[in-house]
């Protein structure tokens, strides 16, 4: 079994790896998605985080295929209690479905309830801001479904710090509770937003941070090396051109060496230098098979030495900014 870390400020204990279920009804199908969560929990990993909208961009799907292919391998299974699950709301469904207006959000909690065949989300999160409602209303009724048992405790993903700040302070100055974690882009080469607009409010007010991108698509597990492998995926074209310059040459440079030293694929290093990180409680990370899935997984027990760490650090880092050890 992985050590578990606790979830910000929160009586929840999670592995340090999150399973992205956004491949659950994309690039796997319902038994393939059982065979890889199957395998992901025998590793000892309990944490799982999905979205209503998983997975709208499909053709022919209407979102919430992640969230029944979860539901049906948890009646399956009968392991809900073992697990902790985040889902989030507030990104476009369709037919005006979308939002975190206090009445679709009532909507919506009971519409991933019923997809995931259980009476309780652990963590549901806001997917995005909603600049039309009110943030005492989306509070307000968050905490409506605390009080009712159907969520233990919420979070934000793709809002502003600065809107998870005056979210909280609502929160805490009406006796409600308040945002616990926060799910943002952070890797070895997006590191700056989160480094300087997030990281203050992570410490300040003890949030978990469930971090997604941990492989900017794939870029950090050295498939992507020339102008040339942009045909490797079908998204391939925009990683080489958001990552394939001076600084992510330097980061692969960075990464292969340690990967050299250690034995092991890129992509575990580049997941276990985010591990080594104090304010990271669990990367979410997705895989596609098995072997994948061990490659992932193996960065639990990966140790990097404070030089390796210095060097990863150093290849990535960020202006104007003192980075965090």
């Amino acid at each position: 079994m992985t050590d578990k870390r606790t979830l910000g400020r929160s009586d929840l204990t999670v592995s340090p790896i999150a399973f992205g279920g956004n491949v659950f009804g994309w690039t796997l199908d319902e038994k393939q998605s059982f065979r890889i969560l199957d395998a992901f929990v025998d590793a000892g990993f309990n944490f799982i985080d999905t979205a209503d909208t998983y997975s709208t961009w499909v053709p022919g799907n209407r979102g919430g295929e992640s969230e029944t292919i979860i539901g049906n391998w948890l009646q399956k299974t009968g392991k809900r209690d073992q697990l902790v699950i985040a889902t989030k709301l507030g990104g476009d469904m369709g037919d005006g479905k979308k939002g975190l207006r206090a009445g679709y959000i009532q909507q919506a909690v009971d519409a991933s309830l019923k997809r995931l065949k259980t009476d309780y989300i652990d963590l549901y999160q806001s997917h995005y801001d909603d600049p039309d409602t009110p943030q005492e209303e989306t509070m307000d009724a968050f905490n409506a479904l605390i009080r009712a048992g159907k969520v233990r405790y919420i979070g934000a993903s793709n809002l502003s710090a600065d809107r998870i700040s005056t979210a909280n302070q609502y929160a805490k100055a009406n006796g409600l509770a308040p945002y616990i974690s926060v799910q943002p882009l952070y890797n070895l080469y997006d590191r700056e937003q989160f480094e300087k607009e997030y990281l203050p409010l992570v410490n300040e007010e003890g949030l978990a941070v469930i971090s997604y991108y941990a492989l900017a698509s794939g870029f950090l597990s050295g498939k992507y090396r020339n102008a040339g492998d942009a045909g490797k995926s079908p998204r391939g074209a925009g990683i080489v051109d958001r990552y394939l310059n001076a600084r992510g040459t330097a980061i692969l440079h960075a990464l292969d060496q340690v990967a050299a030293d250690l034995h092991v694929p890129l992509a575990q290093v580049a997941i276990s230098w985010q591990l080594h990180k104090p304010f990271i409680t669990a990367p979410i990370v997705s895989a596609t098979s098995e072997a994948q899935l061990a490659d992932i997984t193996g960065a639990v027990s990966l140790r990097l030495t404070p030089g390796q760490m210095a060097q990863l650090d150093e290849a990535s880092a960020i202006s104007g900014n003192k980075q965090s050890k």
